[in-house]
């Protein structure tokens, strides 16, 4: 009765404790590498799933892995069951796609037992990320905000709004416009990531954009901060 619910695994000389460690390393090793990216992060727009994601996907990798084992059926089932899954998430940073790959190496390195490969490789990664954040190459960020406002369709000065920015703003770049347009109202949502110019605050800078006519659905996201206006 035991031997038939008995876990059945890849290696012979495979147990519970070896697995219970082998998903603990990777969950430990994982979690190092979201919080050094956490901790390194430059962007604007944070997302707390991707961060759970890195610390996720290592730890799937390593249970495949470990039912695969040297097993080629298991292997070509595993990639047959892979095929119909589809990931629509775009990665906008190619950084943020070299921190999922190395949570795969974590995930590979645990699940084939590669122990040593696993810790030698993760803090030789996190130490060159860290490196790397301090050094010149890492200290110039172009934008340090996201903007997001609406306009109605007519009426627009588009000559006014992009002298406003050049006047505010050191660097800017149109991420995203979008038509809003209802049966009451036709509008445009623009969306800009942006850097103010060093003479400029945020507060003066929201007090001159609600002079823009007909602006209105004013969001400025920033590094560590929100700001709202209706």
């Amino acid at each position: 009765m035991f031997d038939a619910i008995t876990l059945q695994n890849a290696s012979e000389n495979t147990n519970i404790a070896t697995l219970v460690f082998t998903i603990l390393l990777a969950f430990i090793l994982s979690s190092s590498i979201a919080f050094v990216y956490q901790k390194t992060f430059r962007g604007v727009l944070y997302s707390r799933n991707y961060v759970q994601t890195i610390i996720l996907i290592s730890i799937i990798v390593t249970i495949i892995l470990q039912a695969i084992g040297d097993s080629f059926a298991r292997g070509l089932g595993v990639m047959a069951a892979m095929t119909i899954i589809r990931f629509r998430n775009n990665l906008k940073d190619p950084r943020d796609l070299l921190f999922i790959f190395a949570s795969l190496a974590v995930g590979v390195s645990c699940g084939t037992y590669s122990f040593g490969i696993a810790v030698v490789g993760t803090f030789g990664f996190l130490f060159a990320v860290i490196v790397l954040y301090f050094s010149p190459l890492g200290l110039q960020n172009d934008f340090d905000g996201m903007l997001k406002f609406s306009l109605p369709v007519e009426g627009i000065d588009r000559s006014r709004l992009n002298n406003f920015m050049v006047k505010y703003c050191q660097h800017t770049s149109l991420m995203d416009l979008k038509d809003e347009s209802n049966d009451e109202i036709s509008q445009l949502a623009y969306s800009y990531h942006i850097r103010l110019k060093q003479d400029i605050s945020y507060e003066v800078f929201m007090a001159q954009l609600k002079r823009l006519p007909g602006i209105k659905g004013i969001h400025i996201k920033m590094i560590g901060a929100t700001v709202k206006n209706k």
